[in-house]
Formats: structure tokens, C-alpha cells, sequence
């Protein structure tokens, strides 16, 4: 009998786990979503939403930017048409008791009102959960293709 509860016990622990994880896959790929839309839109404080305040981000060519702010300035500051940045996911890997995400993909990067991608590559990014939903908390571009 008491072999029985356990191995309901560690059932149970299995699939509710296992559904935590599917389910924080869901809510961050609905985030990265939401993330390509506002780019898209070039609609800026969107995406810093979902971003924490100390997101790290290393661009395509390598500039390192430290939190939301070195971010806005240096979209503010870029010469040339706006961009917009589409990420796609690959893998989405998630850690339940660190509230951790790694996620991997490619991505393409389009000049406003264009849908012709004029440079692009591979990315990966972490989310975390510290603050109760799912932001970026750093993503790291390189540029591949032009």
C-alpha cells in the first residue's frame, strides 16, 4: 500500500510539474509573441514591458546594453531607418525551482513598413519569474546573414 502512494504521490509531482513547465513554455512564447508585435509596431514602451529594469542585451554587432535605459538611448540615438526585430523561438527550456527560461532561436531584423529582412542570425535569451511573470532579463544577438 504504501509503495501504491508513493508512486501516486511522485505521479501526481511528475504531471503537475510537468504541466507547470508547458504551461510557463505557453505564457513565454505568448510574451515573445507579443514582444515581435510591438516591435513590429515600433512601439518601444511595449516591449520594454516585458523586459526587466537591469536587462542586459548584447546587439547583433556586439554593443553591450545595460538596462532599459542604455536601451532607449541607443534606439533613440540609432542612425538610419527604424528597425524592428523578429525573434523565433527554437527552444524554449524552463527551470520551475529557479524561475529561469533559457530560450534559443534565429532572428530577423526589417526596416519600417518592409517585410524584406535586411540582416539577421541566431539569439538566445533569459527569462525569469522573480517578479511574478515572465520577463527578459537578458538576450544576446549575433548577426549571420545580411
Amino acid at each position: 500500500m504504501k509503495i501504491l502512494v508513493a508512486s501516486a504521490i511522485l505521479l501526481f509531482l511528475f504531471f503537475n510539474n510537468s504541466y507547470s513547465q508547458n504551461d510557463d513554455q505557453e505564457q513565454i512564447l505568448s510574451q515573445r509573441e507579443l514582444s515581435n508585435q510591438a516591435l513590429w509596431g515600433v512601439d518601444r514602451e511595449l516591449n520594454n514591458t516585458l523586459m526587466t529594469d537591469e536587462v542586459l542585451i548584447t546587439t547583433g554587432a556586439g554593443t553591450l546594453l545595460s538596462g532599459k535605459s542604455a536601451l532607449k538611448e541607443y534606439i533613440y540615438n540609432a542612425k538610419g531607418p527604424k528597425m524592428y526585430w523578429i525573434r523565433t523561438p527554437d527552444e524554449v527550456l524552463v527551470n520551475s525551482q529557479t524561475q529561469l527560461t533559457w530560450e534559443r532561436g534565429t532572428w530577423k531584423g526589417y526596416e519600417e513598413n518592409s517585410d524584406e529582412a535586411v540582416v539577421g542570425g541566431k539569439y538566445s535569451a533569459q527569462w525569469t519569474k522573480a517578479s511574478g511573470a515572465w520577463l527578459i532579463q537578458s538576450q544576446w544577438f549575433v548577426a549571420l546573414e545580411n
